[in-house]
Protein backbone atom coordinates (compact mmCIF):
# COMPACT_ATOMS: atom_id res chain seq x y z
CA UNK A 1 0.00 0.00 0.00
CA UNK A 2 1.18 3.51 -0.80
CA UNK A 3 2.37 5.76 2.01
CA UNK A 4 0.69 9.10 2.69
CA UNK A 5 3.71 10.87 1.15
CA UNK A 6 3.51 8.72 -2.00
CA UNK A 7 -0.20 9.47 -2.29
CA UNK A 8 0.48 13.20 -1.87
CA UNK A 9 3.18 13.16 -4.57
CA UNK A 10 0.81 11.48 -7.06
CA UNK A 11 -2.00 13.88 -6.16
CA UNK A 12 0.39 16.83 -6.59
CA UNK A 13 1.47 15.58 -10.04
CA UNK A 14 -2.18 15.06 -11.00
CA UNK A 15 -3.14 18.61 -9.98
CA UNK A 16 -0.10 20.12 -11.72
CA UNK A 17 -1.19 18.40 -14.96
CA UNK A 18 -4.93 19.05 -14.57
CA UNK A 19 -4.74 22.68 -13.46
CA UNK A 20 -1.49 23.87 -15.03
CA UNK A 21 -0.09 25.05 -11.69
CA UNK A 22 3.49 24.84 -10.46
CA UNK A 23 4.48 21.97 -8.20
CA UNK A 24 5.40 24.31 -5.33
CA UNK A 25 1.88 25.78 -5.37
CA UNK A 26 0.40 22.40 -4.42
CA UNK A 27 0.62 21.88 -0.65
CA UNK A 28 -1.64 19.86 1.63
CA UNK A 29 -3.35 23.09 2.68
CA UNK A 30 -3.98 24.31 -0.89
CA UNK A 31 -7.66 24.88 -1.66
CA UNK A 32 -8.53 23.63 -5.13
CA UNK A 33 -10.62 26.63 -6.18
CA UNK A 34 -9.26 29.56 -4.17
CA UNK A 35 -5.55 28.68 -4.31
CA UNK A 36 -5.17 26.53 -7.42
CA UNK A 37 -7.85 28.08 -9.63
CA UNK A 38 -9.94 24.93 -10.15
CA UNK A 39 -13.36 25.50 -11.70
CA UNK A 40 -16.33 23.14 -11.59
CA UNK A 41 -15.41 21.46 -14.88
CA UNK A 42 -11.91 20.77 -13.53
CA UNK A 43 -13.31 18.56 -10.77
CA UNK A 44 -14.42 15.92 -13.30
CA UNK A 45 -10.99 15.98 -14.93
CA UNK A 46 -9.27 15.69 -11.54
CA UNK A 47 -11.37 12.64 -10.62
CA UNK A 48 -10.64 11.02 -13.99
CA UNK A 49 -6.90 11.62 -13.61
CA UNK A 50 -6.90 10.35 -10.01
CA UNK A 51 -8.66 7.16 -11.14
CA UNK A 52 -5.91 6.57 -13.70
CA UNK A 53 -3.04 7.50 -11.37
CA UNK A 54 -4.26 5.24 -8.56
CA UNK A 55 -5.91 2.54 -10.69
CA UNK A 56 -9.17 2.84 -8.77
CA UNK A 57 -12.78 3.80 -9.48
CA UNK A 58 -14.19 6.91 -7.81
CA UNK A 59 -18.00 6.93 -8.11
CA UNK A 60 -19.54 10.24 -9.14
CA UNK A 61 -20.09 12.50 -6.14
CA UNK A 62 -18.00 10.40 -3.75
CA UNK A 63 -14.97 12.70 -3.62
CA UNK A 64 -16.73 15.97 -4.47
CA UNK A 65 -20.44 15.86 -3.50
CA UNK A 66 -22.69 17.33 -6.18
CA UNK A 67 -25.75 19.52 -5.68
CA UNK A 68 -25.46 19.18 -1.93
CA UNK A 69 -28.34 21.48 -0.98
CA UNK A 70 -30.61 20.50 -3.87
CA UNK A 71 -31.21 17.02 -2.45
CA UNK A 72 -32.83 18.23 0.79
CA UNK A 73 -34.00 21.78 1.50
CA UNK A 74 -33.51 21.27 5.25
CA UNK A 75 -29.74 21.12 4.76
CA UNK A 76 -29.52 24.86 4.07
CA UNK A 77 -31.40 27.88 5.42
CA UNK A 78 -30.79 31.48 4.34
CA UNK A 79 -27.54 30.59 2.60
CA UNK A 80 -26.14 28.80 5.67
CA UNK A 81 -25.66 25.05 6.06
CA UNK A 82 -27.84 23.86 8.96
CA UNK A 83 -26.79 21.49 11.76
CA UNK A 84 -28.47 18.71 9.78
CA UNK A 85 -26.46 19.78 6.75
CA UNK A 86 -23.21 19.75 8.74
CA UNK A 87 -24.03 16.22 9.94
CA UNK A 88 -24.71 15.19 6.33
CA UNK A 89 -21.37 16.65 5.21
CA UNK A 90 -19.58 14.76 7.98
CA UNK A 91 -21.22 11.53 6.82
CA UNK A 92 -20.59 12.07 3.10
CA UNK A 93 -17.13 13.60 3.51
CA UNK A 94 -15.29 11.97 6.42
CA UNK A 95 -12.10 12.85 4.53
CA UNK A 96 -12.79 16.62 4.74
CA UNK A 97 -12.24 19.12 7.56
CA UNK A 98 -15.93 19.73 8.22
CA UNK A 99 -15.16 21.10 11.71
CA UNK A 100 -13.29 24.06 10.19
CA UNK A 101 -16.13 24.66 7.71
CA UNK A 102 -18.72 24.50 10.53
CA UNK A 103 -17.22 27.65 12.08
CA UNK A 104 -18.54 29.68 9.12
CA UNK A 105 -20.96 27.34 7.32
CA UNK A 106 -22.10 29.59 4.47
CA UNK A 107 -23.03 27.68 1.32
CA UNK A 108 -20.56 29.77 -0.67
CA UNK A 109 -17.77 28.40 1.57
CA UNK A 110 -18.40 24.73 0.77
CA UNK A 111 -15.59 24.78 -1.79
CA UNK A 112 -13.22 25.61 1.09
CA UNK A 113 -13.60 21.93 2.03
CA UNK A 114 -11.98 20.88 -1.24
CA UNK A 115 -8.28 20.87 -0.35
CA UNK A 116 -5.32 18.78 -1.39
CA UNK A 117 -5.33 17.28 2.11
CA UNK A 118 -8.96 16.23 1.62
CA UNK A 119 -8.02 14.36 -1.58
CA UNK A 120 -5.07 12.66 0.13
CA UNK A 121 -7.28 11.64 3.09
CA UNK A 122 -9.92 10.30 0.68
CA UNK A 123 -7.41 8.24 -1.28
CA UNK A 124 -5.74 6.93 1.88
CA UNK A 125 -9.09 5.56 3.05
CA UNK A 126 -10.10 4.28 -0.38
CA UNK A 127 -6.83 2.48 -1.05
CA UNK A 128 -6.81 0.92 2.43
CA UNK A 129 -10.34 -0.48 2.02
Amino acid sequence: MATREEIFEKVRATLVDALGVDEDEVTLQSRLAADLGAESIDFLDIVFRLEKAFNTKIPRGELFPENFAAADASLVADGVVTEKGIAELREKMPHADVDAFAKNPKVENIQELFTVNMIVNFLERKLAA
